[in-house]
């Protein structure tokens, strides 16, 4: 029997806005600088997309900057490596890959994130996954520098990438498969055989359509932000609209209620289809 668990990165796995570590100081853009509101300010006027004007708005500041280096693939990985995990990331993979066996379960773990693809693939979790769908740069040939935007990935086209993973489609490209018909019995990972774990407003779609197509979806919140009142209506938010089976902190550890509630799953996955 084939699962498959897929992860937003941004607040799920790790904590904050993955850019905001390494990149952004290097950039000189603090907590405390202009970019987030100019980033809302330009979006509004130019009625844009608010992941495409983002990836714009960094590229320019690098530009701006003198740093367009800072953008090179080389060097969004050397700073993924800084981004902090949440507990117990770092040996989760291993350890629910072994429950899952002992299952008869295979797992398959995917990144669909807003997030720095390239920032993802430096950090020391990278190597557990099949696929990481996130935000890339097109670059440019002669100097490597960062040109446009190649994958935007947002609130909406997360729930595409759904569909390129229960269909087995592990590329961005290919708009004739995802396109085709394809009966649900035939499709590599069913919809009912995923679990997706996200943080919020930028998960709400995915979340929901999972959850519709009878799989699972976590909404995971940060356990130091939980006296926030912020973090308390959004998880009151998801599971007054129905769209999170469950509410787990991230914390990955071994026996965390994140832990218990994924092996739960899996045993209720197996139970029903396996």
């Amino acid at each position: 029997m084939q699962c498959a668990l897929i992860y937003d990165f941004d607040g799920t796995l790790a904590k904050g806005n993955c850019a905001e570590h390494g990149l952004m100081p290097a950039l000189g853009l603090n907590e405390h600088s202009d970019f987030w509101p100019e980033v809302n300010r330009k979006n509004r006027e130019r009625d844009g997309d608010e992941i495409l004007t983002y990836l714009g708005e960094l590229a320019k500041r690098a530009r701006d900057e003198g740093k367009q280096d800072e953008l090179k693939p080389e060097r969004l990985q050397a700073y993924g490596k800084s981004i902090p995990l949440f507990p117990g990331v770092v040996d989760w993979f291993d350890a629910i890959n072994r429950f899952a066996s002992d299952q008869g379960i295979a797992l398959s773990h995917y990144i669909v994130s807003s997030g720095l693809e390239e920032m993802i693939r430096g950090t020391t979790v990278a190597k557990h996954f099949k696929k990481i769908f996130g935000c890339r740069y097109h670059y440019d040939e002669a100097t490597g520098h960062a040109k446009w935007p190649a994958v935007a990935i947002d609130y909406t086209t997360k729930t595409q990438y759904l569909f390129r993973i229960n269909k087995g489609i592990e590329n961005s490209w290919d708009n004739v498969t995802i396109n085709e018909y394809i009966e649900p019995g035939e499709r590599p990972v069913p919809f009912d055989h995923m679990i997706y774990f996200g943080d919020g407003d930028t998960d709400i779609p995915a979340m929901k359509m999972v959850k519709a197509q009878g799989g699972c979806s976590l909404a995971v919140f940060d356990g130091d932000k939980w006296g926030d009142g912020n973090t308390q209506n959004k998880i009151e938010k998801l599971i007054s609209e129905e769209r999170a089976n469950y509410v787990v902190r991230g914390d990955y550890t071994s026996g965390s209620q994140l832990d218990v509630t994924v092996r739960g799953i899996l045993r209720l996955y197996k139970r029903k289809h396996g």
